[in-house]
């Protein structure tokens, strides 16, 4: 990564992560990109771009990903492996567990957690049931030791390793990844089961939503921008952004809704479709926050998404509503309550 950084002329500090402008999304003084070069991989926070050494030089060259190797060695060499290289290569995270495992750690550890009553009035004001919200096991933070959590979990006969927002303390104990104060809410496959977790946090206006990830601690595993499918496949689906926005339009319309993390993190998305395709899926309506129609890089992101329903051969469209109401969830829930 150090090499490649160097390489496409960007700024190396002194320290192993630091931001540099997205060229996706960030104009001005804007630095929401973090390269991490311990761990190979980037992000950016504003768009959801991310990856590894050969998506980052694919991102800022415009060189197609499986390009990207061949294009590096041409103009800088192979990597010089030696036995002295290779005695200092250290362990890094843990490979991704499979669905199955994730999917019982996850539902092992939200039957352990409760519902704040603060949170609980967050999900009513949004017009979700209590027996929505005991359906989707929407839970709070846990505010105890994340090794008390852990080892219940392994009690349980769950597997932790390569779980996302699991990790080893010093002591090599299984532990859960501290968080501030939110809701956690499943992020489930095209057969209900929990890929992964993200949170909506309480105290923050910005990046409210966040994946539960612990791919920077020794024995962790960092998250992925998985779909969420609410609702059952169907012949035509709505395509949203965020999966608390996904089950809050599916409770309130009884529509099936996907939802990908946002509009400019479609990484997961054609997977996704393909599966649904196979289920009978033909049509696709996006519905998306309304300001997709004035802020550029999201409008970005959009046309990217449109291409994309193109090349797969689905037949699309776009719900619009009243622009005084940010997302459809918020339109919908308003002309119920009138």
């Amino acid at each position: 990564m150090v090499d490649v950084v160097a390489l496409l002329g960007l700024p190396v500090p002194d320290r192993a992560s630091f931001y540099v402008p997205c060229p996706c999304c960030d104009t001005g003084k804007g630095k929401h990109l973090n390269i991490n070069l311990k761990k190979e991989v980037f992000r950016c926070a504003r768009c959801g771009e991310a990856g590894g050494i050969f998506d980052l030089y694919s991102l800022f060259t415009g060189t197609p990903r499986e390009q990207a190797r061949r294009a590096i060695i041409e103009r800088i060499g192979p990597p010089q492996r030696t036995a002295a290289w290779e005695d200092q290569v250290q362990p890094r995270e843990h490979r991704l567990a499979p669905i199955e495992a994730r999917n019982k750690a996850y539902r092992d550890l939200l039957s352990v957690l409760t519902l704040a009553g603060e949170h609980r009035e967050n999900l009513h004001n949004r017009g979700l049931t209590d027996d929505n919200i005991a359906r989707l096991g929407y839970k709070s933070i846990p505010v105890g030791s994340g090794i008390a959590i852990a080892d219940r979990l392994l009690g349980y006969g769950a597997q932790l390793t390569g779980v996302p927002g699991f990790f080893r303390t010093k002591s090599g104990q299984w532990a859960f990844v501290h968080q501030r104060p939110g809701i956690l809410i499943p992020v489930k496959d095209i057969q209900g089961r929990v890929q992964g977790l993200q949170v909506r946090l309480d105290d923050t206006d910005k990046r409210k939503f966040r994946w539960v990830s612990s791919g920077s601690f020794t024995g962790g595993c960092r998250a992925e921008g998985w779909t969420h499918l609410a609702g059952e496949p169907k012949e035509t689906i709505l395509l949203t952004e965020g999966p608390m926005k996904a089950d809050v339009i599916h409770a309130l319309t009884g529509l099936t809704v996907l939802a990908v993390p946002g509009v400019s993190a479609l990484t997961k998305l054609e997977k996704a479709l393909s599966e649904l395709r196979q289920t009978g899926l033909r049509e696709i309506k996006t519905a998306f926050d309304m300001d997709y129609c004035t802020n550029w890089y999201v409008q970005k992101g959009y046309d990217e998404l449109l291409n994309l329903l193109t090349h797969m051969g689905f037949r699309y469209g776009t719900y619009v509503w009243d622009p005084r109401y940010k997302g459809l969830d918020d339109f919908i829930w308003a002309k119920l309550q009138k």
